[in-house]
């Protein structure tokens, strides 16, 4: 039997309908709100970031139980901003067929900071030392084990509980978990470039959270897995066309036409 201590967010989204293409199970990458367009390629699901802009993640429970999910940006917890195994993670709670927004980076009980796209340079993981995993996003969900009792019944609305706020890691907790103390070295800096997107630590939020417990089963029951470039690099994978050369543009102009436009 093991226990897992997960967070539980107050803030909760309206239930939505499950995605048949993932078995139900679902992370979507929001900026303005809307779903950002998924691209199928190489064996990997890819998203186009939009340098400077915000961003949440969504992720959905299809399951008639609750769920706990392990929730990485750039390869760091969103919640501790730990590197370790899924299944050692602090983890999002979801209850049945419930679906909830992550804004940012949990820094408090009560508080996050946002996601925004932006280079290498100035992630937050390269400010962690934590750069082997810039432009991968991953959830790993765990089922809790079901008690000796019938699962939960689908409700319109999601109910939160009440409890206590979740204390916020200490420095000496999150260095022994995995977080590291200091700054990246030089030689880690020497290879990024803002060619390629990561991840920042933007604006605060308000996210109210609270600690749970529960006794998850020991395999996954999903794991997805989201790339995310900047379009050009996109492009130089063949996940998107590229972009016209300005220069061929130039190379086809003429002299003449008809009439001037008015405009």
């Amino acid at each position: 039997m093991r226990t897992a201590a997960a967070l539980f967010a107050l803030t909760l989204a309206a239930p939505a309908p499950a995605s048949t293409a993932r078995g139900g199970f679902d992370v979507a990458v929001l900026v303005g709100g809307a779903p950002r367009p998924e691209y199928r390629a190489r064996g990997t699901v890819y998203v186009e970031a939009e340098r400077g802009r915000e961003y949440a993640l969504r992720i959905t429970n299809p399951l008639p139980v609750r769920v706990a999910v392990a929730l990485s940006v750039d390869g760091v917890n969103t919640i501790d901003a730990t590197h370790t195994s899924a299944r050692e993670a602090r983890k999002w709670v979801l209850a049945p067929y419930e679906t909830v927004v992550i804004e940012g980076w949990q820094v408090s009980g009560e508080a996050a900071r946002k996601f925004y796209f932006t280079g290498e340079r100035s992630s937050y993981g390269a400010k962690l030392g934590l750069t082997e995993n810039l432009g991968t996003i991953e959830a790993v969900f765990f089922r809790e084990r079901e008690p000796a009792r019938k699962a939960w019944k689908r409700s319109p609305y999601a109910e939160s509980e009440s409890g206590a706020a979740a204390p916020e890691p200490s420095r000496e907790k999150a260095a022994k978990d995995g977080a590291p103390a200091g700054a990246m070295s030089q030689e880690q800096s020497a290879t990024l470039s803002d060619e390629f997107a990561a991840t920042g630590m933007g604006g605060r939020t308000r996210h109210e959270v609270r600690l749970v417990s529960l006794d998850l089963e020991d395999s996954p029951a999903a794991t997805l897995r989201i790339r995310y470039e900047f379009r050009p690099v996109l492009a130089k994978l063949g996940v998107l066309p590229a972009a016209e050369d300005p220069l061929d543009r130039r190379e086809r102009g003429t002299g003449f036409g008809t009439f001037c436009p008015e405009r």
